[in-house]
């Protein structure tokens, strides 16, 4: 994998009806600034994005950036009319509340959502008065982590528009000065290159990004919109001292260790292969590709072992061998004839590499475990505590164990667990087409073994970050931070003892404060931010492995400093205040592991002025049409002369639309909406709608990096078991109605004694000893009772069961009907139901004649279709790839219903 990255994506769209065909900008971004400084590693970013409403009427315009999962937001302010709005870091617990009363207006209520492999997305939108004018300003702040010896900053521009005043800037102030830096990336090249400009000092170095308008539309990935690409800064540190570095400020210090002039270590490896059924096809072709290459890496010192496994364990050898030319050709013959099959025992897989490795101890050696698998233990033991306290017996934290998860579906939180508590890490792998390379990545960052057995030790500090480690390997960093307990210290001690190819090596070093304390005045109290980043970052790793007492008072501390330091974490919201009315947005930082799709508010697809409908197509999320010709390059504007007329639900319909490939993105978790019918108009000529009868109800489905997501049709009427979980005996069912809209009543039961009735005129609850009766239109009631929580809100019910938070919206269009919605999936299950899965991958398969998907492995043929997502009030139009139920769903309608709600 490459080194550690900072990645700034700024994307602005931008809402008004107003005439296509004119080709003015309604709104304009005057002024888009980045400014990145990064002092010892640790980044600090802002993005400041001026822009004007050039309409005499308001206008709403969206803010969206993305920024590295690994990334604190600790600041938002947006500034109207010489008033700042600022977002403030608080408990999610206190944050519920607003959270609870955004959804409920069908706003957008988590701001944040995952979005693949290393990027979060940031998005709010305000309304701006008539000419008027606003500013948005985010920072966020990060420690860069070194990887394969190198440090990177990734900057992606994408602001949609050619912007008058686009500057980025960038300063890189290292105490021990800069070893090389390299700028390069889409935006050096081409035309753009003469807009970049590097300077470097002996500890200093500033990238400038300055491209006149002209430029931003004319580099490999820009068009007429403006750029769209990124500038990779890459940069590593002088290492002259082999003690490591340290700074001091402000009661603070942060060391650095990272020796790379010592041997390296032999190592004993054992690769845990994953040949389950649900490996077919690619991923285990991705995975032989990897092996392959590899083994190829291997050194003749090194002794290595190949486990294969489904319901049955399989040994290329019974012991490790070395890296020999011969064994090499063997082991490499065995990996190309690994075939999927079966199910997955992870827990005699793991126990069996242990085994392997312990029945051939080496002395000055370092052994490590790789497990490979895409699914849940579904055979053997398949308690995953008991599987932990195996594989943790059976370890005894003589050796690490790496978790590499494949893809979406894998339980994370599983192989993140297993690994930390065997001093391992787990790392998702992505179901991309460089799958192989990722998996090789990772090896290359564990090939080079230099120390073992790391412990580090300080005098006169306190409240230290991690101090002992396993294992360092050759181009990456120990990183341990602290307080400093005395003030008055006139110097700080270090004493590092490791084990080196089997030897003890010490190592020490006694520097004094003068000489340590090289901290630019403005920038005092960056320590006691990367003292307080490092520290949570550590505390919510150690979340996963405590339990009672001890993993609540970690989970205090934690929370207590992301409320003081005002960071966005797993534990804590921001609460953004808009001026409308004082409503409040809730931004909620996704957790690793999750789907990389959330919950985030409806942008409508398409605006029209009469007599014509309009789409633009293209970017992350482009819903908010902002003016014409705005789109990313490949894109299609088709306007035809447009009839508004009722549609099924009572609402205006534009007809005579047209879409293109790059259709807006569902960010939404799965959502159910019914099909709206699209028909085209020919001009001059009389029409009479066609709306033709629809008998089933149409769901959505994200897609795991993809643009658009899939739909299919549920045939009705029937009773339908929409989400179950046995794990925790909870399940809800709905009851469809005969005609296309919604469900009549949905069900839900948890532990045989909690039930849950919600139909179109009251919601009902009883256990064993109580009934409760409440009505559509209260404002604000509910109850909780033993882990079942209901808020019922003027036009909606939330009700959490365990960690599922699941909606239920009362919409009327003639009749009433109601619609339900998963906004929130516990981390490690594995729900059935219609609403089972959070997401699903697919890839379109290029040269057929008719739109053809790859979905689990089976080619689909697909087809372009409009939905309308009734999981939201306002009930936006959605586009979608139209596919067979059983393509998604694995099996028949008859699996999916009940006799009984």
């Amino acid at each position: 994998m490459d080194g550690a990255v900072v990645i700034l994506l700024a994307v602005f769209l931008f809402s008004a009806t107003s005439d296509p065909v004119k080709k003015t900008q309604n709104v304009d971004i005057y002024s888009f600034h980045i400014n990145s400084t990064v002092t010892s590693r640790y980044a600090t970013t802002t993005i400041t994005s001026r822009v004007a409403n050039k309409l005499n009427k308001s206008q709403e315009i969206l803010f969206e950036v993305k920024i590295p999962k690994n990334a604190f937001i600790s600041k938002f302010r947006m500034i109207i009319e010489g008033k700042s709005y600022d977002g403030v870091v608080k408990e999610k617990a206190e944050a519920q509340q607003q959270y609870t009363q955004a959804v409920s207006r069908g706003q957008s209520a988590g701001l944040i959502k995952s979005v693949g492999r290393t990027l979060e997305e940031f998005k709010t939108s305000v309304t701006v008065a008539a000419l008027s004018k606003v500013t948005f300003e985010l920072t966020y702040e990060e420690l860069l982590k070194r990887r394969l010896g190198k440090y990177e900053l990734l900057i992606n521009a994408q602001p949609m528009q050619t912007v008058a005043d686009f500057k980025m800037d960038v300063h890189i102030h290292e105490k021990t000065g800069i070893s090389f830096l390299e700028v390069k990336g889409d935006l050096s090249t081409d035309d753009l290159a003469n807009a970049i400009r590097t300077t470097r000092a002996d500890k200093d170095a500033w990238v400038t990004f300055y491209p006149t308008r002209d430029q931003q539309t004319k580099c490999k990935t820009c068009d007429e919109t403006g750029l769209n690409g990124d500038l990779l800064i890459t940069y590593d540190v002088q290492r002259q001292n082999p003690n490591g570095e340290i700074t001091v400020s402000n009661g603070y210090f942060i060391h650095y260790f990272a020796p790379s002039d010592i041997p390296r270590i032999s190592k004993n490896v054992v690769f845990i292969i994953d040949r389950s059924g649900s490996m077919h096809g690619r991923k285990m072709e991705q995975t032989r590709l990897a092996l392959l290459k590899i083994l190829s890496d291997l050194t003749e010192n090194d002794h290595f072992g190949l486990i294969t496994f489904d319901s049955q364990i399989d040994l290329w050898k019974r012991e490790l061998l070395k890296a020999t030319q011969a064994n090499l050709e063997d082991a490499k013959a065995f990996v190309k004839k690994i075939t999927d099959r079966g199910a997955t025992d992870i827990n005699a897989a793991v126990l069996e590499g242990v085994k392997m490795i312990n029945r051939h101890p080496r002395e000055g050696t370092a052994s490590i475990l790789i497990l490979l698998t895409d699914g849940d233990p579904t055979t053997g033991e398949t308690n995953k505590e008991k599987i932990t306290g195996n594989v943790k017996e059976a370890i005894g934290s003589k050796f690490p164990l790496y978790c590499l998860g494949f893809g979406y579906d894998v339980n994370f939180d599983f192989l993140s667990k297993m690994s930390l508590e065997n001093n391992g890490v787990a790392r998702r792998i992505y179901e991309d087409s460089d799958a192989d390379l990722q998996l090789q990545g990772f090896y290359d960052e564990v090939a080079v073994p230099l120390l073992t057995d790391i412990q580090l030790n300080y005098i006169g500090v306190s409240n230290l970050t991690q101090t002992s480690f396993n294992l360092y390997f050759n181009g990456s960093e120990i990183v341990v931070s602290g307080q400093i307990t005395d003030n008055s210290v006139e110097s700080v001690t270090t004493e590092i003892i490791a084990i080196s190819k089997g030897s003890k090596v010490t190592y020490r070093d006694t520097v004094t404060a003068k000489d340590v304390s090289d901290v630019q005045p403005e920038h005092e109290h960056f320590l006691e931010r990367l003292w307080a980043y490092l520290t949570v970052k550590q505390l919510l790793d150690r979340q996963v492995l405590l339990k009672g007492p001890e993993k609540e008072a970690a989970k205090k501390e934690a929370l207590n400093l992301s409320l003081k330091y005002q960071f966005v974490t797993p534990l804590s919201s921001m609460v953004v205040t808009k001026p409308q009315e004082d409503q409040a947005e809730v931004a909620d930082k996704p957790r690793e592991g999750e789907a990389p799709h959330r919950p985030t508010a409806h942008r409508p697809a398409v605006f029209a002025s009469p007599g014509v409908a309009q789409r633009f197509s293209g970017g992350v999320s482009n819903s908010r049409i902002g003016y014409s010709g705005s789109r990313q390059k490949g894109s299609r504007l088709q306007s035809y002369p447009a009839r508004r007329d009722p549609d099924l639900f009572g609402r205006k319909r534009i007809m005579g639309m047209d879409y293109d490939d790059h259709s807006s993105s569902v960010t939404a978790d799965f959502l159910h909406t019914v099909a709206v019918p699209v028909v085209p108009v020919v001009p001059l000529v009389p029409l009479v709608p066609v709306v033709p009868v629809v008998r089933s109800h149409r769901f959505l489905l994200p897609a795991d990096g993809q643009p658009k997501p899939l739909c299919f049709d549920v045939p009705l009427p029937y009773k339908l078991k929409l989400l179950e979980d046995s794990s925790i005996e909870f399940s809800m069912n709905g009851e469809s109605k005969t005609s296309e809209n919604g469900f009549s009543q949905i069900a839900f039961h948890y532990k045989k004694t909690h039930h849950l009735v919600v139909n179109t005129t009251s919601i009902n609850y009883h256990n064993d000893q109580e009934n409760e009766e409440f009505f559509w239109g209260h404002k604000y009631t509910g109850l909780n009772k033993d882990g079942v929580s209901v808020l019922i809100l003027p036009s909606k019910v939330n009700i959490t069961v365990g960690d599922f938070i699941i909606s239920v919206l009362i919409h009327k269009n003639g009749d009433l009907f109601l619609w339900p919605g998963v906004e929130q999936y516990p981390q490690g299950s594995s729900p059935t139901g219609i609403l089972g899965k959070a997401s699903i991958s697919y890839e379109k398969i290029k040269g057929y004649s008719t739109p053809t998907l790859k979905i689990m492995d089976k080619e689909v043929t697909a087809s372009r279709a409009d939905v309308r997502d009734y999981r939201i009030t306002s009930a936006p139009i959605v586009r979608c790839w139209l596919v067979p139920f059983d393509a998604v769903m694995n099996g028949n309608i008859s699996d999916f219903t009940v006799t009984q709600l």
